[in-house]
C-alpha cells in the first residue's frame, strides 16, 4: 500500500484527503477525537501518486519532507482538514517559505526567536565587525576630507590678502606631489608582508604604463598633459577664490561630478541614466542661479566663470584618465602622482619666474612670502589628495565624495563671520539645488533595482505582519471558545 495504516483503524490518508477537499465551514472531527493519532503522524509515508495529488498543500510536504517538531502537528492538521475555517489556498494566508538550512542536530530543536507556536519572529539586522570598522573609517575619512578641502580653501584666501600670487601658489603646492611615492612606499614597509625595495617597487609600479616602463615617450604622452590639467585646475580654482566668496566657489566646484558623467557618457559611452540627466540639469540651473545671486556683476561672472573652467578642467583629467590609463592600483596611482609633481618642477617653474619679472605675480622680498601660509596650503592639499586617493582601502567611495559636500556649510559658516556675504533666497536656492544634484550623482547605477527589491521587501513584511496580527487559529479566546462547541460533522 501506499500509505501505512494506524493501529487499529483504517488508513487516515483517505480521511485526510477527504477532510482536505471538504468546506472550511464544515469540519470533519474534534480534534480531541484523534489526539492520540496526532504523535504517529511523523510515521506517515505518502506514496508519490497521491503526493501529487496533494501537492498544492504545503503541509503534506512538511509532513513528508523529514521529523517535525510536535509543536506545530495541530497547525498542520488545521491546514489538511480546513478545521476552523482555515483555507491553506486563501492569500492573507500565504507566507514566505523560510529557506531550509543545512541537516543537523538543531532541526529538532525550535530555532532562535520562535515564539511558542513554532513561528520564526523578524531576524534582526545586524552590522558585523568589518562593517563597523569599515562605517568608523568612513566616518573619519568623510570629516578629514571636509576639514582639508574647507581649510586648504579658507587658508588660500587669508594668503591672497598678503600674497597675490594664484599661479605661484599652485606651483608652489603640486611641488608637494613628489611626496607622493616616498609615502606609499613606508606604508608598503609597515604593511605589507613580502617587503621589495624602492627599486623593486618602482620597476613593479612603473608597469602601470605599458610593457616598456615609463620612458620618455610615455611621460610626454601620458604624463605631461595630465599634469598641465592639473596645473589649470588649481590655478583657475585658486584665482576664483580671488574674485568671489570661499562658498560660491566650494559649491560651484561640486558640478564636476555632472560634467564626468556627461563626459563620460559622451566620451566613454557610459550608461544612460536619467537621474543622472536630471542631476546635470541641476548643476547648471545652480550655475545660472548663483550668477544671478550677485545681479550678474562682471567681478562676480568672471569668478563664477573661473570655477566652472576649474570643475570641468577636473571633469576632463578624470575622464581621460580613465580613457588612456584605466584603472591604477594604490601604487601606480602613487607612482604618477608624484610624476605630475616631477614635471611642474622641470617644466612648470618657468612660469612662475616669467610671471615675476614681468610683475604679473610681484613679490618685493621673499621675507614677505607668509611661508607658513603656503606650506599649511600645500599640506592640506596634499592631505586632501591622499585621502581621496587612498581611503578606498578602508571606506565606501561615497563617503569620500559626501565630505566634499559637506565642506560646503563649513566655508558658508567661516564666511558669515568672516567676510560680508549676503546669503539671500536665490543664493540659498541655488545651494541646495547644486548639492541636491552632486548628491543624485553618488547613487549606483543599480539603484533602482535595489529600491525596487527594497519596496518589495517591506510591501511582503507588511503582509506578514498583517496576517500574523489576526486571530491566530491554534490560540486566543476565540479559538478556545470554538474548540468548546462541539462539532457533529463526521
Amino acid at each position: 500500500m501506499g500509505i501505512r495504516e494506524f493501529p487499529g483503524g483504517a488508513p487516515r490518508s483517505k480521511s485526510i484527503a477527504v477532510g482536505m477537499r471538504r468546506s472550511p465551514d464544515v469540519s470533519p472531527r474534534r480534534l480531541s477525537d484523534i489526539s492520540p493519532q496526532l504523535r504517529q503522524l511523523k510515521y506517515l509515508v505518502v506514496d508519490e501518486a497521491i503526493k501529487e495529488d496533494l501537492k498544492w498543500s504545503r503541509s503534506v510536504e512538511d509532513l513528508t519532507s523529514g521529523p517535525v517538531g510536535l509543536t506545530s502537528i495541530e497547525e498542520r492538521i488545521l491546514r489538511i482538514t480546513g478545521y476552523y475555517g482555515y483555507q491553506p489556498w486563501a492569500a492573507s494566508y500565504k507566507r514566505e517559505e523560510r529557506p531550509r538550512d543545512s541537516p543537523g542536530p538543531a532541526e529538532a530543536q525550535a530555532p532562535a526567536g520562535a515564539d511558542a507556536s513554532g513561528r520564526t519572529s523578524h531576524p534582526c539586522w545586524r552590522c558585523s565587525q568589518a562593517q563597523l570598522k569599515k562605517i568608523f573609517w568612513g566616518v573619519a575619512v568623510v570629516l578629514c576630507v571636509c576639514s582639508s578641502w574647507a581649510g586648504s580653501t579658507q587658508l588660500a584666501k587669508l594668503t591672497f590678502r598678503k600674497f597675490d600670487a594664484p599661479f605661484t601658489l599652485t606651483w608652489f603646492a603640486t611641488n608637494w606631489n613628489f611626496l607622493f611615492f616616498p609615502l606609499y612606499y613606508v606604508g608598503h614597509v609597515c604593511k605589507s608582508e613580502e617587503k621589495q625595495s624602492v627599486r623593486q617597487r618602482y620597476r613593479e609600479c612603473c608597469r602601470f604604463f605599458g610593457d616598456n616602463g615609463l620612458t620618455l615617450k610615455v611621460f610626454f604622452t601620458k604624463a605631461a598633459p595630465f599634469g598641465v590639467l592639473w596645473t589649470l585646475t588649481n590655478y583657475l580654482y585658486l584665482h576664483a577664490i580671488k574674485k568671489v566668496n570661499t562658498t560660491d566657489v566650494s559649491v560651484l566646484f561640486c558640478c564636476n561630478k555632472a560634467f564626468v558623467f556627461l563626459l563620460s557618457w559622451i566620451v566613454l559611452r557610459d550608461r544612460f541614466m536619467g537621474v543622472r540627466i536630471v542631476a546635470a540639469i541641476l548643476a547648471i540651473a545652480g550655475i545660472v542661479m548663483m550668477t544671478y545671486a550677485d545681479g550678474f556683476h562682471s567681478h562676480s561672472v568672471i569668478g563664477i566663470a573661473l570655477v566652472v573652467g576649474s570643475a570641468s578642467m577636473s571633469a576632463l583629467y578624470k575622464v581621460l584618465f580613465k580613457l588612456l590609463l584605466g584603472s591604477a592600483k594604490f601604487g601606480e596611482a602613487a607612482l604618477f602622482l608624484s610624476i605630475l609633481g616631477v614635471f611642474n618642477i622641470l617644466f612648470i617653474t618657468c612660469i612662475p619666474v616669467i610671471l615675476y619679472f614681468t610683475k604679473v605675480e610681484y613679490w618685493s622680498s621673499f621675507h614677505d612670502i607668509p611661508w607658513g601660509n603656503l606650506c599649511g596650503f600645500s599640506v592640506l592639499l596634499l592631505t586632501f589628495n591622499i585621502v581621496l586617493n587612498f581611503g578606498i582601502a578602508v571606506t565606501y567611495p561615497t563617503l569620500m565624495s559626501v565630505g566634499i559636500v559637506l565642506s560646503v556649510p563649513v566655508n558658508a559658516v567661516v564666511d558669515h563671520y568672516t567676510s560680508k556675504i549676503v546669503f539671500n533666497g536665490v543664493r540659498v536656492i541655488a545651494i541646495i539645488i547644486i548639492g541636491l544634484g552632486f548628491l543624485l550623482l553618488l547613487l549606483p547605477e543599480e539603484w533602482d533595482v535595489w529600491l525596487i527589491k527594497l519596496l518589495t521587501r517591506l510591501k511582503v513584511r507588511k503582509k506578514e505582519e498583517t496576517a500574523e496580527g489576526g486571530v491566530d487559529p491554534g490560540s486566543g479566546p476565540q479559538s478556545k471558545s470554538r474548540r468548546a462547541r462541539p462539532s457533529f460533522a463526521r
